[in-house]
């Protein structure tokens, strides 16, 4: 069943046990921080109403023949990556230049599992690649939205797993049955679980055979008995002239407490095969990273366009300084495109049937565009001025003793009132100046993966010894 955004916000009601600030939430659709959180996500189910997306949102499902959502696409073909592609840049531009993070964190572990449980049932005779098409096909069928929960909080990073002084910095799993498993421990960083329907787990590293009993990967409801998720604090209220962004589309992070939590059979994907721990964990950080370089193209859209509309506005959009600044911001976003788009035309074919994203072009994008994200928000800042920190906010706009003379002394080119001037300011201090502007600089860092993670896969995956090969025929070098 496809559904729209009244029966997703109605789904959520079902008795989670959910934390913000400190207070537990009776129901997450009732909590104003939340809800902002909730009515940002459920842009996603309306996608398909517009006749304009619906060809790109919906497919024919090729197991039941039900029009279910895209997300769950399994890639046959490159051109199927660049579908993906354009839904997630499309699902992005459609919430606000904000991604919804319903479906695709969820579908980057789907597919990673359906490409590692092949190969762990080829080894073992497991049947973990089934429970995995299952799985997918009941997300699907039902419309549910997926959180994924990755990494764990690791205690002391010089430490294994099995060495750690307190057990449980890893989920661990410390009870096996005819009927499944329980598991203690938490994830951090678990985007969208305070209001996702389910969580997709991985493990977040390679392990050892010591470490087998922290090798765990399933699916389970949210509001699970002994699922305790503590949400990011979130503000609300906030005004939508002075907070353009912030005010309306967010996405919420939360650690996520598994207390002794059953996992029935049927759910279990991966349970003590050491040896492709790592291997999961790298194949979702590809996947993950090929979604960051599809939504972060968007936000960069919207980085040039702010930028050459404050520079009208300011009279200086001639200036050759400021043309070349945003000559900057526009490489900054195309390389973001080119790299996702070639890393869906390079894609590779798996084991198990499905195509996936060039690892190598993928690290390099999203190393790109997250070391060099700080910069290209200090260019914006830098064409905008310091009006971006200092202008009046709504309510002085709003006072007539003093409205008139912001309108006279704020306005900029002829023809540019000093509100309308105002409005792309507060735009730009969303993006660069106020605490959404603060998560997002450490989002972007460490989302999908720090950037020592991708100096590691590109040097794994770029084939050097060919190029010292060259060096030593040129240099007629044997040895």
């Amino acid at each position: 069943m496809m559904r729209d955004a009244v029966q997703y916000i109605n789904s959520l009601k079902d008795g989670r046990e959910v934390y913000i600030h400190g207070e537990l939430v009776k129901d997450v659709t009732e909590h104003p921080a939340l809800r902002k959180a909730i009515d940002h996500a459920a842009i996603d189910y309306e996608l398909d109403k517009r006749p304009d997306l619906h060809d790109l949102v919906v497919i024919t499902s090729p197991t039941t023949g039900n029009p279910i959502r895209r997300y769950f696409e399994l890639p046959l073909t490159s051109e199927d990556l660049l579908k993906r592609q354009e839904l997630i840049e499309t699902a992005t531009r459609c919430a606000g230049f904000v991604i919804p993070f319903m479906k695709e964190i969820g579908t980057d572990a789907l597919n990673a599992l359906h490409m590692i449980t092949y190969l762990i049932d080829k080894k073992y005779g497991t049947d973990y690649f089934d429970r995995v098409n299952a799985y997918r096909e009941y997300l699907a069928e039902n419309d549910l939205s997926i959180a994924g929960a990755i990494t764990d909080a690791k205690g002391d990073r010089s430490l294994r797993p099995f060495e750690q002084e307190m057990p449980y910095y890893y989920l661990k799993v410390i009870e096996r049955n005819k009927d499944g498993i329980v598991v203690r421990g938490c994830k951090l960083h678990t985007t969208s679980a305070p209001i996702a329907n389910e969580l997709i787990i991985l493990p977040t590293r390679a392990m050892t055979e010591k470490d087998r009993d922290y090798c765990i990967a399933f699916g389970i409801p949210v509001n699970t008995k002994g699922i305790k998720i503590i949400s990011r604090p979130e503000m609300w209220g906030l005004s939508e002239f002075d907070y353009p962004l912030s005010s309306r589309h967010t996405t919420l992070e939360a650690m996520t407490i598994f207390d002794d939590v059953f996992v029935p059979k049927e759910r279990i994907f991966m349970d003590g095969e050491w040896e492709f721990a790592g291997s999961l964990a790298n194949c979702f950080a590809n996947w993950h990273r090929f979604t960051g370089l599809c939504y972060k193209y968007p936000f960069a859209e919207l980085m040039i366009g702010a930028a050459y509309l404050v520079a009208d506005y300011n009279g200086v959009i001639n200036a050759s300084h400021i043309r070349e600044k945003i000559t900057e911001l526009v490489i900054y976003a195309q390389t973001i495109k080119t790299f996702a788009r070639e890393a869906a035309r390079e894609c590779r074919r798996s084991e198990s049937g499905i195509v996936y994203p060039n690892p190598l072009l993928c690290n390099i994008g999203k190393y790109l565009f997250a070391i060099n994200y700080h910069t290209a928000i200090r260019t914006l800042q830098e064409i905008a001025g310091g009006l971006v920190v200092t202008g009046p906010t709504e309510a002085d706009c709003k006072n007539p003793a003093i409205r008139e003379f912001i309108q006279k002394y704020l306005s900029g080119r002829k023809g540019i009132d000093g509100i309308t001037r105002l409005k792309v300011m507060k735009l730009i201090r969303d993006l660069g100046a106020t605490e959404f502007a603060g998560e997002w600089f450490v989002g972007t860092i460490h989302g999908e993966g720090s950037l020592q993670a991708q100096r590691i896969s590109v040097y794994r995956e770029f084939d050097i010894e060919k190029c010292v090969n060259y060096v030593k025929e040129l240099l007629n070098i044997e040895i």
